[in-house]
């Protein structure tokens, strides 16, 4: 019999040229354009959410802001960090694994958590490849960077995507939510 495995949603930004962040992992770009007071979609999309699952290098990031933006439970997977890792402040929200995807989303299903929010360039790109990510909500910023960590990578076969809603934003943006159609 299969294993189920729990379902990938990708929340994340994206400068025009497909660039999630700089090569040294910035994000100065997108922080330069201030708050949409006005906008609540990430809110609304993590009350839907059971848990985060993401990279080390986008674990590394958040790590250096202010506060901890997450009230979920975190998965950072990585093959070099340990648990030893996370702060004290941590530990009872962040689990350090080193599972492949597959592998995880199996393990999230069995312990009830159905809802997974993928974060992370690379990761995002390993888990589009295992057929994981059942829907994408993208905002573009109005920016070209020229280089930085792609979101999407190369990929073995074309992957259909069907909009379900698409808006403008505050500061020129547009978030655009797709639903992965040959998962």
């Amino acid at each position: 019999m299969k294993d189920k495995c729990a379902i990938g949603y990708v929340f994340m930004a994206s400068s025009l040229d497909g660039f999630v962040a700089r090569q040294d992992n910035s994000l100065d770009w997108l922080m330069k354009y201030g708050i949409d007071e006005n906008d609540n979609s990430f809110e609304k999309f993590t009350e839907n959410m059971d848990v985060l699952v993401m990279g080390s290098g986008t674990y590394k990031t958040v790590l250096g802001f202010d506060q901890w933006p997450y009230k979920m439970p975190v998965y950072v997977m990585s093959r070099a960090l340990t648990q030893e890792n996370v702060p004290e402040s941590l530990q009872n929200s962040v689990t350090i694994n080193s599972l492949d995807p597959k592998e995880l989303m199996q393990f999230l299903y069995r312990e009830g958590l159905r809802r997974v929010y993928v974060d992370g360039g690379k990761l995002v790109q390993s888990f589009i490849s295992n057929g994981l990510v059942s829907e994408i909500t993208l905002t573009q910023i109005p920016i070209l960077l020229g280089k930085g960590k792609r979101l999407f990578g190369e990929i073995e076969s074309d992957m259909d995507l069907e909009l379900i809603h698409s808006k403008q934003m505050k500061f020129g943006f547009v978030q655009n939510h797709y639903r992965v159609l040959n998962e």
